[in-house]
């Protein structure tokens, strides 16, 4: 069984463990059946655990959108949507012919009352043919617009509340609010109908590999953990970065920025793992208090502040692997005097005793050069000169980079000999790939976040007071830069503004952009 290699840490779970957790039979009620995320996204990821023997045999989806298409259309839909996802050789007959028995769909109204009853009635009798003992997972997959309303309707018609018979959650996408009065303003709404602990936030980010891995490098290897503070940690950098554009949402986006798409959510939840205090345990609600407490020791965002350690920006035209690509303000369904940020650069700063003096910068922006989303941290440089000077200058300092995208790795970067008589000391990687753990490609991220919500497990889940805070953090930035927009001040395919990397030039800090 090889259970000693497969072994992660003492307290969370080994492989072998996490294949054999199977969820109770439930139904899956999918509100946006018919889009996008679900065809890319979801459905593949619940064929691929099922295809490999986590999801009970029972599990059922019942899809909801407006559109006409019926059970044989749906399940026709969904296996081209896991072809496109797996390669039709990818697909296993037998798993799919059972897991597409499980496929239903209504069309439905999501603002009509009279739809929910119908609802219900479907659900009723699905329960009863599937065996599902009544335990419901709903999933709003469906404009943030519509999120309050589906959830009231819910609870008007009763199918929010759970029973003897079995469970009820629900799970809501991002963006979860667009600042901290509608958000909070959700919550309380959601909160009518579903106590916190059956509500699970979506953030992808979450589910990834590596983001997951954070908390085993940092507190499962004592080499780290001692060293994990001020006084050997120089500076902080958290990257995510995409040579991608607007890609048809500049409605959205021009509503949006990135501030909102990425930071408040993908950024701070990367950036509260690497800042966190030691969990008591690996329980849910003590991973999430201390995530939480980390941005509450965050350094409020003062006019002074953003001006001095913040930096904002908008692509103009430029290029991508070649080729030319326009401006942000070229964009279909952008103005073409927008003044919303396609890029943004915060530097965060923890007034507690760990991190004292140690500057976090955390950047996030459209139409870079490369895709990566990374952190690097950088150790303080060793004292003495025993080597020389003009070898020291050649040389970087100790860091520690985590490729979160698009190759998971863990890089330490160290001063080695180069090969030689002479002593030459030169900058060296000791690499591990993530890929080498297993043949394949790593989990979706979807596939473990599914698999958790089903289960009951929240680590993974954005809890309300984290909400609450990311948005207290960052409405101050939003605010002033509402005064006046931000203008093209780089190019689509460099890394940013320059502003940006004269900022941690004047600390002394350079970007690692290699």
């Amino acid at each position: 069984m090889m259970q000693s290699a497969m072994k992660v840490w003492d307290g969370i779970e080994t492989v072998g463990e996490r294949a054999r957790e199977i969820p109770e039979p439930c139904t899956m009620i999918l509100f946006g059946a018919s889009g996008d995320l679900a065809a890319r996204k979801l459905i593949p990821a619940l064929f691929r655990l099922f295809q490999e023997g986590q999801l009970p045999a029972e599990f059922t989806v019942v899809g909801v959108s407006l559109s006409q298409l019926g059970n044989e259309g749906f399940r026709t839909r969904m296996r081209a949507a896991v072809e496109r996802a797996h390669g039709a050789g990818g697909v296993d007959e037998a798993a799919w012919s059972v897991f597409a028995r499980g496929l239903f769909y209504m069309s439905m109204d999501i603002t009509s009352a009279w739809d929910y009853a119908r609802l219900g009635e479907l659900l009723g009798q699905v329960e009863a043919e599937r065996r599902t003992r009544g335990n419901r997972l709903f999933y709003l997959s469906v404009s943030p617009t519509f999120f309050g309303d589906v959830v009231e309707r819910l609870g008007e018609a009763g199918l929010s509340r759970s029973n003897a018979k079995g469970w009820s959650r629900i799970i809501v996408e991002k963006p979860f609010g667009t600042d901290l009065s509608s958000a909070r303003e959700l919550n309380t709404r959601i909160r009518r109908h579903f106590d916190e602990q059956r509500i699970y936030r979506m953030d992808h980010y979450l589910g990834k590999e590596m983001v997951q891995n954070l908390m085993v490098l940092r507190f499962a290897n004592g080499i780290f953990e001692p060293l994990w503070n001020h006084r050997h940690i120089d500076h902080v950098q958290v990257t995510c970065a995409e040579p991608l554009g607007v890609e048809g949402r500049g409605r959205y986006y021009e509503q949006a920025g990135v501030v909102r798409d990425m930071i408040q959510n993908h950024a701070f939840q990367v950036l509260s793992l690497i800042a966190m205090e030691p969990p008591a345990s690996l329980d849910p609600e003590a991973v999430r208090d201390e995530k939480v407490r980390v941005l509450e020791s965050a350094r409020p965002f003062t006019p002074e502040r953003i001006h001095a350690e913040c930096v904002r920006g908008q692509y103009g035209p430029g290029h991508i692997a070649g080729a030319p690509v326009c401006g942000y303000r070229e964009e279909p369904g952008v103005s073409p005097t927008s003044g919303v940020e396609t890029y943004a650069m915060l530097t965060m700063r923890f007034d507690n005793a760990r991190w004292a003096g140690v500057p976090f910068y955390v950047r996030s922006g459209k139409r870079m050069k490369e895709r990566v989303t990374e952190v690097v941290v950088q150790f303080k440089e060793g004292r003495g000169n025993l080597f020389g000077m003009e070898q020291r200058e050649r040389l970087s300092a100790n860091q520690l980079i985590i490729r979160i995208q698009p190759q998971e790795s863990v890089t330490l970067r160290v001063a080695m000999k180069a090969p030689g008589r002479a002593v030459r000391v030169r900058d060296m990687d000791m690499s591990y790939f993530y890929s080498s753990m297993r043949e394949g490609p790593p989990p979706e991220a979807y596939e473990r976040l599914l698999l958790d919500s089903m289960l009951g497990v929240s680590t993974l889940y954005t809890r309300e007071d984290m909400v609450d805070r990311a948005w207290e953090l960052v409405m101050p930035v939003l605010d002033e830069w509402s005064k006046d927009g931000a203008a093209p001040n780089y190019a689509a395919g460099s890394w940013g503004p320059e502003a940006a990397s004269r900022l941690l030039a004047r600390h002394g800090h350079t970007w690692n952009e290699e």
